[in-house]
């Protein structure tokens, strides 16, 4: 498929740090991704603290930019940490501010998220209380198959690849069926 075919999928990690295991694991979908899709990851360092005041003011142009990337792809695929047993500051930070009205823009968009940890349950907990804000945002949430990289410092390496190869199997399964998500919900 050519470029203007291809679903375009919106890569956000829930983590700022430069090693971050997150980013790596979304760095190495749009390398496993299929065929007929593209991942764009985009950070989230920019985008600033949520204030209404602010809001009020009108969206800063990162928080702008921010909603019409998530209002032009076919999909969002989210890569969070796990901090406290719940998803990191910075990316629910972000949530809310794409979410606010008028048009948000998570409505009825396909979502998947996978997570990466040193852990053993490889930020199952995380990724349960972020499904819990798509409920009321009125996203797409697939549920299968679910992606929790256990143990990702030792399936990561220096330079930020992932070196594992189950594990990067699974992955680019859990592309193939969102692939087929985006498509099913468009």
């Amino acid at each position: 498929m050519n470029d203007d075919t291809r679903l375009q999928v919106l890569g956000l990690s829930g983590s700022l740090r430069k090693h971050s295991f997150n980013t790596a694991i979304l760095h190495a979908a749009v390398g496993l991704a299929p065929n007929d899709m593209h991942i764009r990851v985009r950070t989230l360092e920019e985008v600033p603290v949520y204030n209404e005041d602010l809001r009020a003011e009108g969206y800063p142009v990162p928080v702008q930019a921010l909603r019409e990337e998530i209002a032009a792809a076919d999909g969002v695929l989210f890569a969070t940490p796990e901090y406290n047993y719940s998803i990191p500051g910075v990316l629910k930070n972000a949530i809310d501010w794409a979410s606010r009205p008028p048009d948000q823009p998570f409505e009825g968009k396909p979502v998947a998220i996978m997570g990466a940890s040193p852990g053993r349950i490889g930020t199952a907990r995380a990724q349960y209380h972020l499904r819990q804000c798509f409920v009321f945002l009125d996203s797409r949430v697939m549920n299968r198959p679910e992606v929790m990289v256990s143990g990702a410092n030792k399936l990561i390496d220096e330079s930020g690849r992932l070196t594992d190869d189950a594990t990067r199997q699974h992955i680019a399964k859990m592309l193939e069926a969102f692939a087929d998500w985006c498509r099913t919900m468009k």
